[in-house]
């Protein structure tokens, strides 16, 4: 059977400073599924997105036979089966577990660390910090108290370019130079050993979760925390024994000109694409093998990456991917165009977005989302297109801070047409 998930509740304080959670983290995993219109749902984390061949041939024999045959790609770079029945619980987690999906079954919904996913492969960044994920991960599974985070705190590992530094996360490491790692949590910055990074990341959370019971408001994630708050990094990496010094924010790596998702395409040996929409069959999922290098790495830009080809062979393999129906070119107007579930999988929406959704041609995330919610949204500057209960689409820009409707005859000729304002100066 389904493990039937609480209601959760966010109130704010009469002040109106400081959210008040009065219930449990209800965010689903793979083992407790959300009820949806269309089934069972069920959200894999990927640390670092990485992904064997074989578990990339299980995730689409689980769709087959447990889900609608799809999966749906996070923005944190995980994995969503949906359409799941009433019975498959013991079956998913079977699968899940004997390919090595689920290292710890009281700690699967933490697992929540994005890395820079070209780290190694382009030379760009300062580390391979897919290590730092990997690492991080087994430290997240040794420890009984970080099975109590939220399911939706977030840790990143950035190799230096900038990249995943940018996707909001709760604890952020930048890789830097001289082999020594930034980590930032909240505005708090601090440089520590490249070598202990994974386990500084741990001692913040823990500084985290030590503020958050003082706080007693139920905060899921950092920015929910009371203003004024204090959150004791310096002392939680002191009792770490992690050697820390206060540091200024980070700088991208030098000569990167573009920070956020990779372009599809080549790279490195490597093979670039994006799932339309971010969704993808079983059949898509299983063109991406077989990976010469036993590794398929997820984007939090709902696309893929495939090292170890050569450039011969990975031109090859794009061009079987682009039939496969993947988006494979960097000018592709459905790159970056992104939607929530929608109609009829959402009880919430009041649209099928997925259906309604165009192409974006404005060079900026295009998110059609179903209601006020805004499942999935991007990081950044964003043309947001919203359902409305009229039947119709509200589409604003969200840049800076600032949200700017934008005019247009059509809901095509708006989102096409979307372009960033010049930022004050």
């Amino acid at each position: 059977m389904l493990a039937a998930m609480p209601p959760t509740r966010a109130t704010s304080t009469q002040q109106g400073e400081s959210l008040i959670r009065d219930r449990g983290d209800a965010c689903p995993g793979a083992l407790r599924l959300h009820r949806a219109d269309d089934g069972g749902l069920a959200r894999l984390r990927l640390p670092g997105g990485l992904l064997t061949s074989r578990q990339v041939d299980v995730l689409a024999t689980a769709a087959e036979r447990l889900a609608d045959g799809h999966l749906s790609i996070t923005s944190r770079g995980n994995v969503e089966l949906r359409g799941l029945g009433e019975t498959c619980g013991g079956a998913l987690s079977a699968l899940l577990s004997d390919a090595g999906l689920l290292p710890s079954e009281r700690h699967e919904r933490v697992r929540n660390v994005v890395a820079s996913p070209l780290a190694g492969i382009d030379g760009l960044g300062h580390a391979d910090v897919q290590l730092w994920a990997r690492e991080l991960d087994g430290l997240l599974c040794a420890e009984e108290w970080t099975a109590e985070l939220s399911g939706r705190f977030l840790f990143a590992a950035d190799d230096g370019r900038g990249d995943v530094a940018g996707l909001g996360a709760d604890v952020t490491l930048i890789a830097e130079s001289a082999g020594t790692a930034l980590l930032r949590l909240g505005a708090a910055t601090f440089r520590v050993p490249g070598a202990e990074a994974p386990r500084a990341a741990l001692a913040a959370a823990g500084a985290f979760r030590t503020a958050a019971l003082a706080a007693g408001n139920g905060a899921w994630r950092v920015a929910e925390l009371p203003a004024g708050r204090a959150v004791e990094v310096a002392r939680a990496l002191a009792d770490a024994g992690v050697p820390a010094t206060a540091a200024a924010a980070p700088a991208p790596v030098a000569g990167t000109t573009v920070q956020g998702p990779p372009p599809p395409g080549v790279l490195g040996g490597a093979v670039l694409v994006t799932a339309p929409l971010g969704r993808v069959s079983a059949a898509q999922l299983r063109a991406l093998l077989p990976a010469p290098g036993d590794e398929v790495r997820v984007t939090p830009w709902r696309g893929f990456v495939v090292p170890g080809f050569t450039d011969e062979a990975a031109r090859e393999r794009l061009r079987v991917l682009a039939d496969a129906g993947f988006v494979t070119e960097p000018a592709s107007p459905w790159l970056g165009v992104g939607a929530c579930t929608g109609r009829p999988g959402c009880a919430k929406s009041l649209a099928d977005v997925r259906a309604d959704a165009v192409p974006g041609r404005a060079g900026l995330p295009v998110h059609w989302s179903g209601c006020e919610r805004r499942c999935g949204h991007p990081h950044g500057d964003w043309v947001d297109v919203l359902a409305t209960a009229d039947g119709r689409y509200e589409v604003t820009l969200r840049t800076g801070g600032s949200v700017v409707p934008v005019a247009g005859a059509t809901v095509t000729e708006a989102v096409t047409t979307a372009r960033t304002p010049p930022h004050p100066t």
